[in-house]
């Protein structure tokens, strides 16, 4: 009877301690690559890297603004960018690899209901309250895997994103991949880097036109918390 009860306090003692971070200065695994040097033309829009996003403030873990993807995810992004040449378009992304940081700064930032100087732009017909039942923030997120991105079309003579019906980011059903309410042209270049994504074997969500995930991706279970930097 003596030793049950240890047993039981021992799991209680247990169940009571704190999960083990991750290291805060962890490095950089070398299975991760700055895409733009093995992408000629792809451009970087690290929106996490400036204030100009969702929270209004640069996010956590983000240093420099460089988009970090496994090696299998960088190879396949520069199949994309050289495939499109030929039309004139390149990829501007806007986020790859995210720091698990990244992600608990969101969810503080959601749960702080008060904050939402960047709703006008971002969730202008969203309650911030339902940001986490609507699936617009979750506790966890694909991109610390390392093989997911978020990125638009974009011109290579001048840089300038093509219309996908709504900005990147834009907390909204109309930024759905098969919502009808954006203009033809809006539908018809979501369509074009959905295609143009799947043929390098990228799979879209179907609640963002501009996030896609490597399908055979090398790290399917692993979180990573390195900086960007």
């Amino acid at each position: 009877m003596i030793m049950i009860r240890t047993i039981i306090a021992a799991a209680l003692m247990l169940s009571l301690t704190p999960a083990t971070a991750l290291p805060k200065d962890q490095p950089r695994p070398d299975t991760f690559v700055d895409v733009a040097t093995v992408a000629p033309g792809l451009l970087v829009e690290a929106r996490y890297a400036t204030a100009h996003n969702f929270v209004g403030q640069v996010i956590d873990g983000y240093e420099k603004p460089i988009c970090y993807l496994t090696r299998q995810a960088a190879a396949a992004l520069a199949q994309v960018v050289a495939d499109l040449e030929p039309r004139g378009l390149t990829l501007k992304v806007y986020d790859c690899y995210r720091p698990e940081r990244a992600v608990a700064h969101f969810a503080r930032w959601a749960r702080n209901l008060h904050d939402e100087k960047m709703k006008a732009e971002f969730y202008p017909h969203v309650d911030k309250s339902t940001l986490f039942a609507d699936g617009y923030i979750a506790s966890r997120s694909g991109h610390s895997r390392g093989s997911t991105t978020d990125l638009t079309l974009a011109r290579r003579s001048d840089g300038q994103a093509l219309d996908m019906g709504t900005p990147f980011d834009f907390f909204s059903p109309r930024s759905w991949p098969s919502d009808k309410s954006v203009s033809a042209e809006a539908q018809a270049n979501r369509a074009l880097l959905a295609q143009s994504m799947r043929k390098r074997g990228f799979y879209p969500y179907d609640k963002e036109w501009w996030h896609f995930t490597l399908r055979h991706e090398p790290y399917p279970q692993t979180y990573f918390d390195f900086v960007v930097r």
